[in-house]
């Protein structure tokens, strides 16, 4: 394999959300590559329910984003840090029109990862690593029950293009994915509905939901020096669902 589709030895990948599905996902697929990897979930209940599974090079730690002190000292933690992934998230479907749940949504979707962002700088400084921040289809396809949801990760693109801008000079690339239609815990209930769940399917171009694992690659793949010139981009994985 070129060593532009590799990852350097002794990379270290933190994946902050990395106990949810695409955190599980993307965490195995650092540890495939050969790397050492911290993932994060947001307190004991969601590390008991990770699909995660012990293995070499892999750790998990709580973590809540909206605690700027505990963040800080999570991030001091770490001697060297080769990626960021943002990935912890949530969602709270028609309650999001409640001040107090909007603005909840915002800061561990978009706040969150701008503190995760901020803490880790230095360290990323370091070793000229890298940033993906995890978006979402819907910061630029609106969805009417999940006005938060939508704003946060409509942040999170406009974050990653700034942050980008802003820290080129420190060798650090800053990148989004953004998932489409992905089966996960945060969906399942949706998915009950199978005349909803087949028309998704049909929409995308090989009429299927993705899987966690769909994401991890693109991950690793800005994490890569084969992606050296790419910064500030939004790379889709939605299987065709915006292509039609």
């Amino acid at each position: 394999m070129s060593s532009n589709f590799s990852l350097a030895p002794g990379f270290h990948a933190v994946v902050i959300g990395g106990a949810g599905d695409i955190g599980a996902a993307i965490s195995n697929q650092f540890c495939d590559l050969g790397a050492t990897v911290t993932a994060t979930g947001a307190n004991d209940a969601d590390l008991a329910r990770t699909l995660l599974r012990p293995r070499e090079g892999l750790t998990l730690a709580t973590l809540d984003v909206t605690d700027d002190a505990a963040v800080k000292s999570f991030a001091q933690q770490h001697r060297r840090v080769d990626a960021l992934v943002n990935c912890a998230g949530i969602l709270a479907r028609d309650k999001e029109f409640e001040i107090e749940t909007f603005m909840k949504v915002i800061d561990v979707n978009l706040t969150g990862t701008f503190r995760t962002c901020m803490a880790f700088q230095p360290r990323l400084a370091e070793t000229r690593g890298s940033i993906v921040n995890i978006a979402s289809m819907n910061a630029t396809l609106a969805l009417p029950r999940i006005p938060a949801y939508c704003a946060s990760k409509g942040g999170v693109v406009m974050l990653t293009k700034a942050l980008a801008l802003k820290w080129a000079e420190d060798g650090i690339r800053v990148n989004a994915v953004a998932p489409g239609y992905i089966e996960t815990a945060i969906n399942a209930a949706g998915r009950t509905d199978l005349a909803h769940y087949q028309r998704i399917a049909d929409r995308t171009a090989f009429k299927r939901w993705g899987q966690p694992e769909d994401i991890a690659g693109a991950v690793a793949f800005l994490c890569m020096p084969a992606s050296q010139y790419a910064t500030g981009t939004v790379v889709a994985v939605d299987g065709g669902f915006l292509a039609g």
